[in-house]
């Protein structure tokens, strides 16, 4: 059988039901919500307080008993916090057991925020409850002596190990429960102290509140700092990158179009050539081509916008006397020394020998304004060596070194790593810096094969 629906216009027609809810009852709801997942859900979960890592000069130089006694040091803080409430429960009723009783439940929870801090906020309510109506001081009502220092010490304690928004509903029901117990169940009592209990904890929670927003704020820009701090490396190795990309191009599109040229003219040479001869010049030459085509795309793909191609070629290690020049202008002392028998290498490693020595020598001008250098080539079998090294700036105290970009050492790996070469930088003894690099070269027999 099936229900009747009832008419739209019915009054208990099933569109009341879902009807969109004001926001103060939204408000309502949520909050009873993160009220249950905060302080009902797993409320006696166990979460143990972790050992606390030596950090600080002193802390990570402790070894032996002191370093043990470091890692617990929280720990101990909370079990000493949890013997002074019992102490105070007990000097409040010293004769028979009762005040033994009293003791041993104010130091209960106290222990208990160690393992189980939101189940420990729980007890401590039930053990208030329990020493009101056992102990025999008449003066404060609801929270005696002990259970009043128990009470505020594991907010502070489950505050600190929690969430903000935990410590402001601990307020809120600690609130709650000093006015039912003060309002129905205060007859024979003196005085009240829940206005003390409220105000005291609510100096104490506002201070840990404080605490974690700046500690999370803290982390954040820390987090922030690293991740900054790896996107710009990551951007400046994509930018040293592109830069050998684009200077690499021209060389790599000179070799080919000589073979484009080369596959083209030697039909030409040969008398009366066979026809499969000519075909594979010709399909040598149309994949020169081709390779050249796709080669100027990528290199549009990782071109700047205001990249503009160079009109002169690129440099070798034939032009250095030339930047050696230009940088005794700008007054810096430089020395050249070659060694070994001087050759032709490949362009990709002429080029990027001349940019190396090029930016270590700019590395000397930026961070040691005034020190000398020295250039040495060496033209070893099975590749080429190169060490920049510069003096100490002569006086250090007064000049200041300008701030520069932090590509060098970046490009200059780069540069070597393309071409499986090696390369160390660091500073020297006498107080300068020092790049050597080798970058190896195949024997013409090698590059032949």
């Amino acid at each position: 059988m099936t229900q009747p629906h009832p008419a739209p216009g019915d009054p208990d027609d099933s569109y009341e039901a879902y009807r969109p809810r004001s926001p103060e009852f939204r408000a309502a709801v949520d909050a009873l919500r993160g009220l249950r997942e905060d302080l009902f859900d797993d409320a006696f979960a166990y979460r143990p307080l972790p050992r606390k890592e030596p950090q600080g000069r002193l802390l990570r130089g402790t070894k032996g008993r002191r370093r043990e006694y470091a890692a617990w040091s929280r720990h101990i803080t909370v079990g000493v916090a949890g013997a002074l409430a019992m102490f105070i429960a007990w000097a409040d009723d010293p004769g028979g057991g009762t005040g033994m009783l009293t003791g041993l439940l104010a130091l209960a929870p106290v222990l208990l925020t160690l393992v189980r801090p939101v189940g420990a906020f729980w007890l401590s309510l039930a053990a208030t409850t329990v020493v009101a109506a056992i102990g025999s001081t008449y003066g404060e009502w609801p929270w005696l002596p002990g259970s009043f220092a128990a009470h505020l010490i594991v907010l502070t304690v489950v505050a600190i190990r929690t969430r903000p928004r935990i410590a402001a509903w601990m307020w809120m029901l600690t609130a709650a429960y000093g006015f039912v117990a003060d309002t129905f169940f205060s007859w024979g009592h003196y005085d009240t102290d829940v206005a003390p209990m409220l105000v005291f904890s609510a100096i104490v929670l506002l201070v840990v509140t404080v605490r974690h927003i700046r500690r999370q704020a803290e982390e954040e820009v820390t987090a922030q700092q690293t991740v900054t701090a790896h996107e710009r490396s990551r951007r400046t190795l994509l930018e040293e990158r592109t830069t050998i990309a684009r200077e690499l191009h021209d060389v790599v599109a000179h070799h080919m179009s000589v073979v484009a040229i080369q596959a083209e003219a030697a039909p030409y040479r040969v008398e009366n050539p066979p026809p499969e001869l000519e075909k594979a010049f010709a399909t040598i030459r149309e994949n020169a081509v081709a390779a050249l085509t796709e080669l100027r795309r990528v290199l549009g793909v990782v071109r700047a916008e205001d990249y503009e191609v160079p009109d002169a070629p690129q440099p070798t290690l034939a032009e250095l006397d030339g930047l050696l020049a230009n940088v005794r202008e700008t007054g810096l002392d430089v020395e050249k020394t070659v060694t070994g028998a001087v050759r032709e290498l490949p362009q990709g490693v002429e080029l990027s020998a001349y940019r190396i020595v090029q930016e270590a020598l700019s590395n000397t001008l930026r961070h040691a304004p005034g020190a000398s250098a020295r250039v040495e080539i060496g033209y070893v079998l099975g590749g080429l060596g190169l060490r920049v090294v510069n003096a100490p700036p002569p006086n250090p105290s007064l000049v200041k070194p300008s701030p520069g970009a932090g590509h060098g050492i970046t490009g200059m790996r780069e540069r070597v790593g393309m071409l499986n070469g090696e390369m160390t930088a660091e500073p020297t003894p006498a107080g300068g810096y020092e790049v050597t690099v080798f970058l190896p070269v195949a024997a013409a027999s090698e590059s032949g094969t």
